[in-house]
């Protein structure tokens, strides 16, 4: 009786799948039917300022937007824990024309002032981005306050 039944048991598994094979539904794609094409990268955009002070800063459009970044930081070495490359021209030490560091890079977060970056504000490039000629990825119909102003 228990060989019989194995063998039942056997027959059935194997038999199942193939039916279940057939009466699945074909599933179609999302991507639509180029599916086999190779994804493509965007084309690559130049920045807008190359060297520091080439370039005119865009205007922020909403209160509490971090800056652009107005020129391009492809040369700038990486910022690691030891030094950030940044604060030679926008440090509080710094004699060139380039804007310095806001004071809230200065505090902690008690608001106490500090002689150096704050540790949450030594990586720029996590708030500030490079100003790039860039066509936006979706449809934005947003208008900021420097923009809505103006009308």
């Amino acid at each position: 009786m228990k060989k019989s039944t194995l063998i039942l048991l056997a027959t059935l598994a194997l038999w199942q799948p193939a039916s279940a094979q057939q009466a699945a539904p074909k599933v179609q794609t999302l991507r639509g039917t180029g599916t086999a094409d190779i994804d493509q990268a965007p084309e690559e955009k130049p920045y807008l300022g190359k060297l520091p002070g080439s370039q005119k800063p865009i205007a922020r459009t909403f209160s509490g937007q971090p800056p652009l970044i107005s020129h391009t930081v492809e040369n700038i070495d990486a910022i690691t824990l030891e030094e950030n490359t940044c604060l030679a021209c926008h440090g509080p030490a710094n004699s060139l024309n380039a804007p310095k560091a806001a004071d809230s890079h200065f505090m902690d977060r008690d608001g106490k002032k500090l002689t150096e970056v704050s540790p949450g504000r030594h990586q720029c490039t996590s708030c500030h981005v490079p100003q790039a000629d860039a066509r936006p990825l979706v449809q934005n119909t947003f208008k900021g306050v420097v923009e809505a102003k103006k009308k």
